[in-house]
């Protein structure tokens, strides 16, 4: 059996009766890496015990479980208790092990998973400095887009490959595994399915356990699932939704007890989508109005497939306080990045995401990670010093600034600007709308809708909806995504579903062929 493109229900069926085992399968996936990974630098490390988890899921008497033989990637942020390490890219982490599974990696275990190995990612998940390329670390290097695996002379990607999950979803594009695991705290799961071309799920928080990832802030970081297809978006929601003492606010948790019962061909007949654009309104129009002829004429394409589909659309702006942020939402963060056009500027980022970080990263250090010699946000500071040839590229100017926060998120302005970013986002935002229109979902062009989701912790599934061109011509993956209100995951699946059996628009990236003798 051939595993390129394979899907979980194939591979599962394929396992079932006996026409492949977990150690032909996980050597085929373990091959494909070796043969092909040079040219896209997707997988910072594979689990040098995968062969032999493998093995022991084929000698299991017992009954098959959901994930039985199914190998999974995971983002190199969540925690293994392995012989991995678990580094969030940091030269600074690149010895840290962890004391313990994070929960999302003990439940896919339980279920039957084999861990293949950690994908790279931007640093930190992308909050170590300003302008920082998608996809890149220190430890790991530049992950590269499967559709334009180039890079310009200063050793930057023609093409993006989206962040921070970029190493996932590469993984996921090029079948390396059956499906990877990311993160996200604004994008960092839309941004990479869009920019190759897979599925995703930004989950309600507290859907998904965060114990055991790496934070950047828990008002709003998430893990999801990263695949080739809604189903197996669906198939690894039922293993990982499950409430956490570790993390309380999965014990609030609303969730059905299988996600997969919900696709439906014609789940979009009778929906009511949200079209966040009013081109008479050119200031608030910020979603559509901004995009480029060719994916704007993608986005018209794909709102006529779900008129087809029998949804009802409703055309309106956001208002204006959902997606610009309450007041006192963002920090003023000199941008001393070397490689930025922007170099000595004044930037603005989330205040939340900047005092959240420092309280995060340090209990992390403390309560999951040995075997480093940085044990805290200022000593990784120090470590990056220290090195600043290798670890400091781009520089540090965002854990700079985190540094001078208190550290126990007491400050007045931390609370003011959390406040804040729930009311612009929540009530004044996609509540607003949602309410004010009756909707079902919001449609946004590929992650352009992450921000406004983020703040408000809501889920949102991303879908491949086709290729766009960009300013040099070449055609790249673009998808549309479905957002809605707290724990709608159910009704965005079943959305994306239909949309995604009705066009198939998902298209492999060239230039990985099957391997001889592909899957044993």
């Amino acid at each position: 059996m051939r595993v390129e493109e394979a899907t979980i229900e194939e591979l599962e069926r394929a396992l079932r009766c006996g026409e492949l085992t977990a150690s032909a399968l996980t050597a085929a996936y373990l091959a494909r890496i070796a043969a092909y990974d040079a040219n896209l630098n997707a997988v910072r490390e594979t689990n040098p015990e995968a062969p032999e988890i493998a093995a022991s899921r084929d000698a299991a008497t017992r009954k098959p479980r959901p994930l039985e033989g199914i190998p999974i990637l995971l983002k190199d942020n969540i925690a293994t208790a392995d012989r991995q390490t678990t580094t969030a890219g940091s030269l600074a982490l690149a010895r840290a092990r962890a004391k313990r599974d994070a929960t999302l990696v003990s439940l896919l275990s339980a279920a039957g998973a084999v861990i293949l190995g950690k994908t790279n990612l931007t640093e930190f998940a992308n909050i170590l400095a300003l302008d920082m390329p998608a996809g890149y670390s220190a430890l790991g290097g530049q992950v590269r887009n499967p559709y334009r695996p180039l890079l310009d002379e200063h050793g930057l990607p023609l093409a993006s490959p989206g962040g921070s999950s970029s190493g996932s979803a590469v993984a996921v594009a090029a079948s390396f595994a059956a499906a990877a695991i990311g993160t996200e705290t604004a994008g960092s799961l839309l941004s990479p399915a869009k920019e190759n071309g897979i599925v995703t799920v930004k989950p309600t928080v507290g859907l998904l356990s965060r114990a055991g990832i790496i934070p950047i802030a828990k008002s709003q970081d998430t893990a999801g699932p990263m695949t080739r297809t809604v189903r197996d978006a669906a198939i690894l929601l039922n293993v990982l939704a499950a409430p956490d003492p570790q993390d309380p606010p999965t014990l609030a948790q609303k969730r059905p007890a299988d996600y997969t019962r919900f696709l439906d061909k014609d789940g979009l007949k009778g929906a009511r989508i949200g079209i966040p654009s009013d081109p008479t309104d050119p200031a608030n129009d910020v979603y559509y109005g901004r995009l480029s002829a060719p994916e704007a004429r993608l986005m018209e394409e794909a709102i006529a497939v779900l008129e087809d589909l029998g949804a009802t659309l409703i055309r309106a702006n956001l208002s204006t306080a959902g997606w610009i942020g309450g007041p006192g939402t963002e920090i003023a963060i000199l941008n001393t990045n070397p490689r930025s056009a922007r170099r000595y500027r004044k930037e603005r980022l989330s205040l939340v995401l900047v005092y959240e970080l420092k309280e995060g990263l340090d209990a992390y250090l403390r309560d999951w990670a040995e075997g480093s010699e940085t044990q805290s946000l200022a000593e990784i500071i120090a470590f990056n010093e220290r090195h600043q040839e290798e670890a400091l590229r781009f520089g540090q100017d965002v854990f700079l600034a985190a540094a001078q926060t208190r550290g126990d998120l007491a400050e007045i302005e931390y609370r003011a600007a959390r406040g804040n970013d729930r009311r612009s986002a929540r009530e004044e935002g996609l509540d607003a709308y949602c309410d004010r229109h009756r909707l079902d979902a919001v449609l946004f062009p590929g992650a352009r809708g992450a921000p406004i989701a983020a703040k408000a912790g809501y889920p949102s599934v991303q879908v491949p909806a086709g290729f766009a061109e960009n300013a040099d011509g070449v055609p790249l993956p673009c998808g549309i995504t479905f957002t809605g209100q707290a724990w709608s995951e159910p009704r965005l699946l079943a959305f994306a579903y239909a949309f995604e059996q009705a066009t198939k628009a998902r298209r492999p990236p060239p230039g990985f062929p099957p391997l001889l003798r592909s899957g044993g």
